[in-house]
This record gives structure tokens, C-alpha cells and sequence, in this order.
């Protein structure tokens, strides 16, 4: 990399997210930089460029900037909480011509050019973010491919090994293979061993673990892992780049079941025949093992960051004999097909590659309750769910909708599309659907003003907007019948208005907003106010 590089934040560089580390639905494509638990720090180009990608949005990476450089690498900043002044002026006039909050702009080279070190943006927690910090990434500009930024010359302290938690042995690929636990026993600083392993067949490693840098107590994702039988590589990963694409495929390197129910992720180090991963070895051997009935061997399980800390796994392993009979599958699903489960008012359809292997999946009409089997089976195409709507008050069915029961039997927001006299939605995860009813409107409500006040020394309006049960669709604000730019940041429930945006005449105001949630509950908040301009 080119040492011409400026740090994207002064203060010193600690993390709480490396690169490639598993995330719910995602691998971690940059590096999450702490920011000491607060917002507003300044934020620098690494090096010299265009912005070439400008997003803002309520979710995702919430407000980001994408930087094009000079050496075929684009760098990425995102979760700010503003934007440096001549980026937020070219924003607003943008958000204000389209009238919109959440936008997505693609400068040409020539409208904002950055100087290396340039400040660019102060650091916040906006879009997905559950905390104040700075996600940073790097990617190759022709493919937008994240590699890995520690390959910079970040000043990260890091001397402790990555750690190991469990250690368990998998007796296939399959989401229902068996999972047997072997406690640890730690011989020195970096090694761990187990107690002599009895098993028979074909067997796979999976882990619980995590790695920490010096003067951080994050639990972060490991850089690299590698699995030998008798000396001989089995597995191997290394994250020194990603593809987007990787994403659909994390699940099949998890214990889903286990992730799913009990949010406890053990790592796979084993490769499914449906995995398709760029920072995977393919041409070697797959992770899955054969043990001969009789005889002794070494599983040797390599863990390191990417400073060099290791870690190690010494099992020995004598393989028994076989006592295990294949399942009975003949009722199976087979991924190759399509699935229809119509009842009388309700139905399921699987299309053709809606899953990654053959499954013992349960579907039952339970009342008002479509069971579709539970959330224990990774997804590989987005199934539909259909619920018949029933004669009635055409007010009622405009507020139900298609719900998912969550794990606590709690109905949750899932679609209201309506096509062919059904309510209709596909999912990616199994589990229980039902219809539900939202029949309260969004709340808007002033929180530091009131109705005929003067606000001539006011710099913003903060406006609460929540809904309680389907969510926020849109909203949308203005003032003397002008569009207002509102931002909002569902997190908080909050609506800011800046009166630096626009400048009205002295006197009387009115502001009006109006909030629409999922099912079409509307809500308006109108306020007279009083201003005079103190330019």
C-alpha cells in the first residue's frame, strides 16, 4: 500500500469490529473504529480523490461518503453524524430539489475533489449503528471488492492471541449433523488440547472465539484459520478481501440453529458443497475429515489476527467403529423442487433452490397461524406467504397485515401487499406467520416548542415522531406550505429541523407534518409559531 496515507481519525485507533468478522446477515466489510463512546469527531480523507458516492439514509450505514483515489482504491466513511460544509451544501440543495430526506448521489469527478488529510465529515451513529463509532472501509474501485484496511499502516497495539471458547466436532454438513462438545485443556500460553476423542466417521470442526486488541475489550472476528489432519491442510480461510456476494452464503459457515435460537455463533471450518466465497480455498479439501476405524490422529487447528497472534487446538482422535445409519429422507424437501402447502385461507410456496439441502420441514395451519416449520434452516431464496383476505370492514383490512411471531410470541410487522385478494410477503426466515392489526397513527409531538411561541433565537425544532407497532413509512414536513428538511433518526424517534435551511419573513408561522406508518395510519401535528430574523 502507499505510505502517501492519513489515519481517517486523530485520536488513537481502537476497534470494536474487524474486517471479515461474522455479523448477523453480513461479513463485517471494514473496520469499526471507536470514537470514545461519543459523536461529532472529525473525520479525514486517508488520501487524495473525489467523492463519488454520497448516501443518506435511516438505515444501513446511515449518512456515508465514498471517496474515489488516485491508486484504484475507494474509501469509504460511514454512521457520520454530518457532513463537512461544502459536502452538506452540495447535499442539501440536492435533498431540497427532490424534497427528500434519505437520498443517493453520484458526484462527477469534478464537483468535489478532496485533499488528503481534507476533513470530510464528524463522526456520529446514524443509520444501523448501535453506538457512536466510525466504520471505515477500503475497496478496490473497478469491482468494489472491501479488502482489508489493517493492510495500511493503522497503529493498532495488539499483542493477545485470538481466543478459543469451545471446541466441537460435527459429523457432517448437513443443518441436523450431530454436535458433540470436547472441553479445552490449555497447556501453555498459545496451545490448547483436549482430553483422547473417540468418534467414528466423517467428522468437521466448528468454534466459538473471538479476538481483542490491547486497551480494547470488544470481542472481535479472527483474521485467519486453518485446519490439519496428520499435517495435511483440511481448510484454510483468510480475509484479506471480500465480495458482497460472500453475505448470501455466511449462514452455511455457522451453527445456524444454534445462532438462530440462542444467538450463541459457532464458527464452521468446514465447506459446504453450496458455498460460494472469495476468500475461501475451494480447490483444497473441504474440512470434512474421514477417520479409519482403529487408528490414532492429529487435528491441529490454527487461529490468528492479522498481527500474528496465534492460537492452536492440539485433539487426538481415534476413530471407532461405525454405528450410525443414514436417515430415513424419503419425505424430505428436495431444494431442486417447488413447493406449494395451500390451505382453505392460507398458503406457503417454496420455489425451486429455496434451500441449500434436502430438509425435514414441518408446515401446519393452526387457525389463525400458519406454521412454516421454525427458524432453525438457513434460506437460500426468498419463499411466499399468503393470507386470503375476508369479507369485512374495508377500514379493518386496510390496517392488517402479515405478521412474523418473534421469540416471544410477539407479533411483528412483516407485509400489507395485497395482490389477487391475498396479503402476500416472502420471507427468508422459517418460522410462524399470522395477521395482525395496527390501528393507532404515528405520534408526532413538539418537544421544544409549543403552540404560539417565538422562535427567533431557536436554531432547530426537535419533533418526536414513533409509531407502536408497524413502523414509520414516511413523513414529511413543511413550513408556510415549503417542504422543510426534516432529518430523522429512528433510534432516537426524532425529527430536527435546522432554520439555517431557509429563511422566512418576520411574524407568524405555521408548521405542519404529516407521518403515514406501514399500514397507512396517517397523523398531522400543525403549530403556529412566531419568528423574527435576526440577520
Amino acid at each position: 500500500m502507499s505510505p502517501n496515507w492519513t489515519p481517517p481519525i486523530d485520536i488513537q485507533i481502537l476497534l470494536s469490529g474487524t474486517f471479515g468478522e461474522f455479523r448477523s446477515n453480513h461479513f463485517h466489510a471494514g473496520l469499526d473504529i471507536k470514537t470514545q463512546g461519543r459523536e461529532g469527531l472529525a473525520v479525514k480523507s486517508i488520501q487524495g480523490g473525489w467523492i463519488n458516492r454520497i448516501r443518506v439514509s435511516t438505515s444501513g450505514y446511515g449518512k456515508a461518503i465514498y471517496i474515489q483515489h488516485f491508486d484504484s482504491t475507494t474509501s469509504v466513511y460511514a454512521h457520520l453524524k454530518k457532513f463537512a460544509p461544502k459536502i452538506e451544501a452540495f447535499i442539501k440543495e440536492k435533498q431540497y430539489q427532490k424534497e427528500s430526506y434519505t437520498i443517493q448521489l453520484f458526484p462527477k469527478s469534478e464537483e468535489l475533489k478532496i485533499e488528503q488529510g481534507e476533513l470530510i465529515g464528524y463522526s456520529g451513529n446514524t443509520g444501523s449503528s448501535y453506538g457512536p463509532h466510525l466504520h471505515f472501509e477500503v475497496r478496490k474501485t473497478s469491482n468494489q471488492n472491501p479488502i482489508n484496511p489493517m493492510s495500511y499502516p493503522l497503529e493498532i497495539k495488539d499483542t493477545q492471541r485470538p481466543q478459543i471458547q469451545n471446541f466441537y466436532l460435527y459429523d457432517g454438513l448437513h443443518p441436523d449433523s450431530k454436535r458433540k462438545e470436547f472441553p479445552l485443556i490449555k497447556k501453555n500460553d498459545s496451545v490448547y488440547t483436549t482430553a483422547g476423542i473417540h468418534q467414528e466417521g466423517k467428522i468437521n470442526v466448528g468454534l466459538r472465539l473471538f479476538d481483542r486488541q490491547d486497551l480494547s475489550y470488544n470481542k472481535n472476528g479472527i483474521y485467519k484459520g486453518i485446519v490439519r489432519l496428520n499435517g495435511v491442510l483440511q481448510f484454510e480461510f483468510k480475509m484479506d478481501q471480500l465480495s458482497f456476494n460472500d453475505s448470501n452464503y455466511i449462514n452455511l459457515l455457522i451453527d445456524y440453529e444454534e445462532y438462530a435460537q440462542k444467538r450463541r455463533r459457532i464458527q464452521r471450518f468446514a465447506l459446504h458443497p453450496e458455498l460460494q466465497v472469495s476468500f475461501l480455498d475451494s480447490t483444497g479439501s473441504s474440512g470434512e475429515m474421514e477417520l479409519e476405524e482403529g487408528k490414532s490422529c492429529q487435528i491441529l487447528v490454527e487461529i490468528s489476527d492479522y498481527n500474528g497472534n496465534n492460537s492452536y487446538i492440539e485433539a487426538y482422535i481415534t476413530g471407532t467403529e461405525a454405528t450410525q445409519t443414514a436417515p430415513d429422507n424419503k419425505d424430505w424437501i428436495d431444494p431442486s423442487l417447488d413447493y406449494l402447502f395451500d390451505y382453505e385461507d392460507k398458503s406457503v410456496y417454496f420455489p425451486p433452490q429455496s434451500f441449500y439441502n434436502p430438509l425435514p420441514l414441518t408446515v401446519e395451519d393452526k387457525g389463525n397461524r400458519l406454521v412454516v416449520d421454525k427458524n432453525r434452516y438457513p434460506i437460500r431464496k426468498p419463499f411466499e406467504i399468503r393470507f386470503k383476505i375476508l369479507e369485512g370492514d374495508s377500514l379493518q383490512q386496510k390496517q392488517s397485515f402479515i405478521a412474523l411471531l418473534n421469540d416471544k410470541d410477539k407479533p411483528v410487522f412483516f407485509s400489507n401487499q395485497q395482490k389477487n385478494g391475498s396479503w402476500i410477503g416472502k420471507s427468508k426466515t422459517l418460522g410462524t406467520f399470522t395477521l395482525s392489526r395496527d390501528s393507532i397513527a404515528p405520534q408526532i409531538k413538539p418537544l421544544n416548542f409549543k403552540q404560539g411561541q417565538w422562535l427567533s433565537t431557536y436554531k432547530y425544532l426537535r419533533i418526536q415522531l414513533k409509531d407502536d407497532f408497524s413502523g414509520i413509512k414516511s413523513y414529511r414536513g413543511e413550513i408556510n406550505g415549503k417542504w422543510i428538511l426534516l432529518e430523522y433518526e429512528p433510534k432516537k424517534n426524532l425529527l430536527i429541523y435546522n432554520f439555517e435551511d431557509l429563511k422566512f419573513e418576520s411574524g407568524l408561522h405555521q408548521l405542519i407534518i404529516e407521518a403515514e406508518d406501514q399500514v397507512g395510519n396517517q397523523a398531522q401535528l400543525k403549530v403556529d409559531f412566531y419568528r423574527k430574523n435576526t440577520d
